[in-house]
This record gives C-alpha cells, structure tokens and sequence, in this order.
C-alpha cells in the first residue's frame, strides 16, 4: 500500500514534469523506495537538513535546482518550541503530544531537542493547525512559530565509543560489540528479525558489515560501525563503534 502511493505521486510529477514528493519516510520505507525507483534523475531524499534520519522522497524537474528544497516553498517547514531552560522534555514527550493531538507520524520528520528548544520538521499542510493548537509536550509548556529551514538548530548526538578488535564483521559480531550481549544473543534476535541495518531488516547473523552502517537492535537503541581499522597483530580487526545515547 506504501509503494503504491509512493509511485503514485512521483509518477505524477515524473509525467506533469512538476515537483513532487511523498510524506516523510523512515529510513526501511525510503530504502524500500530506492529500490522502488532507482537510479531515477531528479529524484532525491530530503528531510530539511543534510544528515535527517526520516525524509521525503522528492521529484524535482530539470529546470530546478535541489536548493530550491531549501526556500520558502519547500516541503518541509521547520517549527521551533521554546520552552523553560530547566525543563527538559525529550524527543518522545514531543512524539507522544503530537500523535495525541491526533497528527499522524507521516507528516512528522525529525524532532532535535536542545537545551531550551526544540526544532522540528513537519508538512507543510499541518502547520496551520499546529501553530494554534500545539502549546506543550508532556508537562513543558512552549511558544511554537515557523523558522527558516537554514535556521534550524542541529544537536550534535550524544554518542558513545567502543573500541574493540573483532574476528570478521559479521552482523553478529558488531551487535554484540556495540550492544555488550553475547555473541548468543545478538544472532538470537537477529535471526527473530529484531536487528535492521542502514534501515532494512536483516536476518542473517553473517551478513558482512560495512563502514558506516547504522544498526538498530529493536528496544536497545542503535549504533553505527563508524571506523574499520585493519587488522592487529594477532589477525583480528579493529573497529570503532558509536552507540547512540
């Protein structure tokens, strides 16, 4: 039912030679969608700034330029909450009060909560609504308004970092290191689908890993692969990983 949407409303522009694009996607939907469309010229993911984990499929024609995702008429508006520097309310109080005002995931990309802050990137249909009716996120109370993409304020994430030597860079093996399991459990739950890479569920323990994949062990977070260092003395390769906190 995705795919078909998605085809729908790329082809619609692909065919009026128009922009087009879909509703934000998860890192497993926009995988699925570059499988769907491949190598397509001008089409791109965007998600309102360079490293966004969900983003829109987008269709620009020939006559435009990808910054133009960057202006007034894009896609994509950033929304900022401004709230007590003392409170700190997290990505899921932000998640969870927006799905409680009744707007669907589709329509919400990333949320980035800083300190006194948070900047998120919605469609451009809700924002009316939001702007009147979106005042708190948990117990924080905030003052919400639209921002210029470019003025967006990133938080760099807190990650931390595992060095270790392992014998190949079976998926097992970098679960269990990123993760601190036993190599046991981490081919246990990849094997029960609980582990993607770069977003795709995987269900082979020996899948080789490659540099800079991220991993997300379903209920533990996710780490990225950030560093393959060659081999040590004793054969053995080292590697750095970074967990995300």
């Amino acid at each position: 039912m995705l795919l078909a949407k998605l085809w729908d409303k790329i082809n619609a522009g692909i065919n009026r030679n128009i922009p087009a694009h879909t509703c934000f996607l998860s890192p497993r939907e926009a995988e699925m969608a570059r499988y769907l469309f491949g190598d397509h010229p001008g089409l791109s993911a965007f998600g309102g700034y360079e490293d966004a984990e969900r983003k829109m499929l987008c269709y620009l024609p020939e006559y435009l330029e990808e910054d133009s995702l960057m202006e007034d008429d894009s896609p994509i508006v950033c929304l900022r909450a401004v709230f007590y520097e003392g409170d700190t309310p997290t990505h899921r109080d932000f998640l969870g009060s927006l799905m409680g005002a009744g707007v669907a995931r589709e329509t919400v990309g990333d949320i980035c909560v800083g300190k006194g802050q948070c900047d998120f990137f919605v469609t451009e249909e809700i924002v009316p609504y939001l702007l009147q009716n979106f005042s708190n996120a948990g117990r924080t109370t905030f003052r919400l308004s639209r921002i210029p993409l470019q003025e967006a304020s990133i938080p760099e994430p807190e990650v931390k970092i595992i060095k270790d030597t392992l014998a190949s860079l079976r998926l097992d093996g970098v679960v269990s290191s990123g993760f601190r399991i036993s190599r046991a459990l981490a081919a246990q739950a990849i094997s029960a689908g609980k582990v993607a890479v770069d977003g795709l569920p995987c269900e082979k323990p020996d899948k080789q890993v490659a540099e800079g994949a991220k991993i997300s062990l379903r209920g533990s977070g996710k780490v990225k692969l950030e560093k393959v260092n060659g081999q040590t003395k004793k054969g053995r390769i080292s590697v750095e990983i970074h967990r995300y906190l």
